[in-house]
């Protein structure tokens, strides 16, 4: 089910966290129009989350006014609840499927290797859309970044990362990322494995993540880009653990709504090539 380019028939979204679930509602908004027509059931996970009885309304509000027409709240506490087959049940039924903000480790200590999990890639695959905010967006790509220091993390190990929800792969996704100054995180991981392309999401904004691998800035804020692929050098294989890190030819792109990426071609989009290019995948 996973690809480098992201071949399944739904969309991924990627949400740098705080986004506005009370005003313009415009992420959110964009998250419900890309459910298959006819499907606006919303399915929303708070397993990442410590206080889901707090979370969960405020998104039931938001998809209500939104226009869904069944929402299902779903606290999933345990490995257990994630093999409920009622849970599994409702997922299978909904457009769009959404997994608020928290700790991602609780997230993939619950979810992984569940029949939850196995609904949510199944329902991707036929075209649902799968969102997630903060520590729901950081648990999406095969990696995921779990902890690390913001300001001074270009050193050796200094980032600590293990698996994700393996939704995606070749990104790994760093959330809040200007707010907490979290540039040498993924400059640390673009160093130690150049081939993934990092994407630090600001506060409200976020990435759709289109089939074929072309990405969609959203929302407020900013996407940045850390691409390594075509690093130069860098000394991270000699060094000691925390041991500062040098590195060569590293590139940075900033992303405001309405530009895009294409991940397998390393290209930048402006808003007008984005459109085309998405045009151009309407019916592959």
């Amino acid at each position: 089910m996973v690809s480098p380019l992201f071949s399944a028939s739904g969309h991924l979204v990627a949400i740098g966290g705080a986004e506005d679930k009370t005003s313009d509602l415009e992420i959110l908004k964009k998250v419900f129009s890309l459910a298959p027509e006819g499907n606006q059931e919303v399915a929303v996970i708070a397993t990442a989350s410590s206080i889901p009885d707090e979370v969960l309304p405020d998104y039931e509000a938001a998809f209500s006014r939104l226009g869904a027409s069944r929402i299902h709240s779903l606290g999933i506490r345990d490995r257990q609840e994630a093999a409920d087959a009622n849970t599994v049940r409702l997922i299978e039924q909904s457009g769009v499927i959404f997994l608020t903000g928290g700790d991602q480790l609780r997230l993939t200590h619950v979810l992984g290797g569940s029949p939850v999990l196995t609904a949510i890639r199944q329902r991707l695959e036929d075209g649902a859309v799968v969102a997630g905010t903060s520590a729901g967006a950081a648990a999406m790509p095969c990696t995921m970044i779990y902890n690390g220091a913001a300001a001074d993390a270009l050193r050796k190990g200094a980032v600590n990362m293990t698996f994700g929800l393996s939704f995606i792969d070749d990104l790994i996704i760093d959330s809040h990322f200007l707010e907490r100054g979290r540039f040498t995180r993924l400059m640390e991981v673009g160093a130690s494995n150049p081939e993934h392309l990092g994407v630090g999401l600001g506060e409200d904004a976020g990435v759709i993540i289109h089939p074929h691998g072309i990405l969609e800035a959203i929302g407020t804020g900013h996407v940045i880009l850390i691409d390594s692929l075509d690093l130069a050098s860098s000394n991270i294989a000699d060094l000691e653990m925390g041991e500062p890190v040098a590195v060569e030819h590293m590139i940075l792109h900033a992303l405001v709504s309405g530009n895009g990426f294409d991940v397998e071609a390393r290209r930048y989009l402006v808003a007008d090539e984005l459109q085309a290019m998405l045009a151009g995948r309407v019916g592959q």
